[in-house]
């Protein structure tokens, strides 16, 4: 599989989103500034988001996008498959015409084994890892780093 930045940027996107909506809608300009990502390019990933009702969006004043399922209930796999990821190691895309691709009747080759189970252990992976695991490992990674040392006092005899 090659995760291109489309699957990157949304699924930065959504724990970007996931982090803050418990204050209300979340505006794409926002996770534009915050995350460095085209405005045009989320506008274009959440609107498939939206179409795949793994987000909602709210419109008019104090607008923009919340999720609409809860955060424990959507995969990395269906953020990734909502935007139209390829989630696909073979070379023929799972048609097993290996040695003639864009053939219909090509053979398969030797390894086409080994990358459809590729396939299925990237999806399998994926699948079991939530908006909610990816939103938890920010919020403990920006406690860590957050975590002023205090100096150890000694005692004196």
């Amino acid at each position: 599989m090659r995760l291109t930045t489309k699957g990157r940027f949304a699924v930065t996107a959504m724990i970007d989103l996931a982090l803050r909506q418990d204050k209300g809608p979340v505006t794409l300009s926002a996770i534009s500034q915050r995350q460095e990502i085209s405005l045009s390019y989320l506008e274009q990933l959440f609107g498939k988001l939206r179409r795949h009702e793994i987000v909602d969006s709210v419109r008019g004043p104090g607008g923009g996008y919340t999720l609409a399922r809860r955060p424990e209930d959507v995969t990395v796999a269906d953020i990734i498959i909502a935007v139209d990821e390829p989630l696909d190691a073979t070379q023929c895309g799972g048609k097993e015409n290996c040695h003639s691709p864009g053939h219909e009747h090509g053979t398969r080759c030797m390894t086409h084994d080994l990358w459809s189970t590729l396939n299925a252990k990237m999806v399998e992976y994926l699948d079991s890892v939530s908006l909610k695991d990816l939103v938890d490992q920010q919020r403990q990674r920006t406690a860590d780093h957050n975590v002023v040392l205090m100096p150890r006092t000694h005692a004196t005899a």
